[in-house]
């Protein structure tokens, strides 16, 4: 059923329906019937009309006027009224014909006056009393209309109510729709939108068949998976990634976060759930697509949810109704992202459910270049600017960052009133992202500023002269970011999936450079190097708790701390060791610290030469690049590692063969002696 078709079936529904109207505006509805009923009301009983006994019938031209008492008493005195209404609190009296008119005075009641009857009877003028209390008007303004006021009141309230905590129409205050929540649309994304993600797009593409054509596999007897689950770092394009498939297949795409089925009141999300499939059902072939499932879909295993708790009533709807439709007749395919799949419950994780897990990761080098091209359309670039420079600055950084490197360079080059984005830009804008807003107005003393440059240049040096360090990009002493008063960039080709023992070792070495530069220099160390002290901490522990790098002694090959959080970064990590084994788990730290430490300050000391001219140039000049200072290295004697082997060292080699040669040698000496 094509869309078209559920908005005309939708419409027919609204024209047949006679009551929509009044039940989509109850207050309107509200003030219509108040208004007929006081007209009516109205109509029937005039102010002016006179329940008497025995009263005189009005003929021709009728007057009403209001007097006094006294001039009410004067006219019966004069015998010009023909009869007296008598009430609690006024007196009515109709005037004797005149010219076809008849006046009708209303006086208010004097009390006590002991007069009045004796001269209505002494003018022969008759009298009566009249009723000034109205049976149906005293119930309706007394009782019908204050409760049709707060009926009014009550459901203007409860309206705004539904409308601030999210909810459609259906359930308690309308909280238990889900209408309003869900972003129904066609997108017009389609897969060449989505860059650098080939394999993710490759998985993904037999449901846009199955969608465009899905008899072709159920006349094969295939079935198509009924949920894909994206999972990935933020950033890397999951959202972006369903939208294309909706986009491909040109079906709509009903999109909700798992964080809207969640409210205060048991049930509600549940009463979400069957709506947003029902709704899945009438658009049909469609595509569910929840954001950040994590927020419903948690283990109920971890704890901290009750048998009542409203997320596990929500978690179960959703089981239930991923398990009970099927898209055979009505094709629905449902897409979920999350950054934490480790969390999820298995039995939304079984086949049935979420049948395949992709991985959306972030891009490799040819990946970001195919990124920066897609986002760079329609921005104005130099011609001497190389995209593939760029994508090499940028390891480790998501499609995400990337679009906000380029519109940060476009920024950056219309602030500077430029007719293109140079390359200049580009390389401003990577180190905003990655070290963040230049402080040009920063001013520091020189003193501070001297004990700068030796920091950044032994962070310098011992990248580039150890083995597995990570290549110097661009050394600078002006303040960036928060707290950095220089920064060392250090951005490697290619994203690194695996790192071997030396290269972490190198990567220790690298951050004790800057402080083992002022011991050395200075004489003296300073706080600078407070973070770089952190993150040696943190990765020779993960070494011995996390990989097995240690030696047989402390931990071996145990694993002592487990991670929980693979694409977030961090997160909490669960330890299981005694408190001896902490011991030694710290001894070994600062020890394995104290010795890679000496090894930089000889190091740094072996190369004073390269180290004097290096600082000297950074006062000077404040920024220079990774290639200026392999030159000083080079120039002062000193060796750099180029195009080091992942995998193992040429001279390691060398050794090898060596070692090898010497022993084919002693063998066959050896058989020699046997055979004489």
């Amino acid at each position: 059923m094509s869309k078209q078709q559920n908005n005309n079936n939708n419409n027919n529904d609204n024209n047949n329906n006679p009551n929509g109207f009044f039940d989509k505006n109850p207050i309107v509805v509200f003030v219509i019937f108040s208004i007929v009923t006081i007209m009516a009301f109205k109509s029937f009983f005039p102010e002016d009309a006179m329940n008497v006994n025995g009263g005189t019938a009005a003929y021709g031209q009728t007057v009403n006027k209001s007097i006094a008492y006294s001039d009410l008493k004067k006219l019966i005195a004069n015998g010009q009224i023909e009869y007296v209404g008598i009430g609690d609190t006024s007196i009515k009296a109709v005037s004797k014909p005149e010219g076809g008119t008849v006046t009708t005075y209303r006086a208010r009641k004097v009390i006590p006056d002991n007069t009045l009857i004796p001269m209505l009877e002494l003018q022969g003028v008759n009298y009566g009393g009249v009723n000034e209390q109205n049976l149906l008007a005293d119930m309706l303004f007394g009782w019908v209309l204050p409760l049709f006021f707060f009926f009014a009141i009550w459901m203007f309230l409860a309206k705004r109510m539904s409308k601030s905590m999210g909810g459609g129409a259906g359930g308690i205050l309308g909280m238990g729709g889900a209408k309003k929540m869900i972003n129904s649309e066609k997108p017009n994304v389609k897969f060449e939108d989505m860059a650098g993600n080939k394999e993710a797009k490759e998985e993904v593409s037999e449901i846009v068949e199955f969608l465009r054509s899905p008899d072709k596999y159920i006349n094969l007897g295939a079935q198509i998976p009924k949920g894909v689950l994206l999972v990935g770092p933020p950033g890397t394009g999951k959202t972006l990634l369903a939208k294309a498939v909706a986009g491909e297949a040109d079906v709509e795409f009903l999109s909700v976060t798992g964080s809207s089925f969640i409210e205060m009141f048991v049930g509600v999300g549940a009463s979400r759930v069957r709506d947003l499939f029902e709704q899945a059902k009438k658009n049909a072939p469609a595509i569910i697509f929840i954001d950040e499932i994590d927020a419903i879909g948690k283990s109920r295993a971890s704890g901290g949810m009750g048998g009542n708790d409203e997320r596990e009533q929500t978690l179960n709807q959703l089981l239930a109704e991923m398990d009970g439709f099927s898209s055979d007749g009505a094709p629905v395919i449902i897409l979920a992202a999350t950054n934490r799949p480790e969390i999820l419950d298995p039995a939304l994780l079984r086949p049935g459910r979420f049948d395949r897990q992709v991985l959306v990761d972030k891009p490799d080098l040819e990946g970001r270049v195919e990124i920066l091209n897609v986002h760079i359309k329609g921005v104005k670039i130099a011609k001497d600017v190389e995209i593939r420079e760029v994508a090499v600055m940028t390891a480790g950084l998501a499609g995400a960052d990337l679009a906000n490197i380029i519109n940060e360079a476009a920024l950056l080059a219309g602030r500077a009133e430029k007719s293109e984005v140079t390359t200049e830009d580009f390389k401003e804008a990577v180190e905003r992202q990655i070290a963040g807003l230049e402080k040009k107005s920063r001013r520091i003393s020189p003193k501070e500023r001297r004990i700068v440059a030796y920091h950044e240049s032994g962070h310098a040096l011992i990248a580039e002269v150890t083995k597995g360090a990570k290549k110097v990009n661009k050394v600078s002493i002006v303040p960036r970011g928060l707290s950095a008063l220089g920064y060392t960039l250090n951005t490697p080709e290619e994203n690194k999936y695996l790192m071997q023992k030396h290269e972490l070792m190198a990567e220790v070495d690298t951050l004790l450079g800057g402080r083992a530069a002022e011991e050395v220099y200075i004489g003296e160390i300073s706080t600078g190097a407070g973070n770089d002290l952190e993150r040696a901490t943190d990765i020779i522990k993960s070494m011995a708790t996390i990989y097995g790098m240690s030696d047989l002694d402390i931990a071996g090959l145990m694993v002592l701390s487990k991670q929980t959080n693979q694409f977030l970064g961090g997160g909490q990590t669960s330890k299981d060791y005694s408190d001896e084994m902490a011991h030694k788990l710290d001894e070994h730290i600062k020890n394995t610290l104290d010795e890679r430490y000496k090894l930089v300050l000889q190091t740094l000391k072996d190369h004073n030469e390269a180290m004097e001219e290096m600082t000297a140039e950074l006062l000077e000049i404040e920024v220079i690049t990774g290639k200026r200072v392999q030159e000083i290295i080079v120039k002062n004697g000193g060796t750099v590692f180029n195009d080091d082997d992942l995998h193992h060292d040429k001279k390691d080699e060398e050794i090898e063969k060596t070692e090898d040669t010497k022993a084919i040698d002693e063998s066959k000496e050896e058989t020699k002696k046997d055979e004489e």
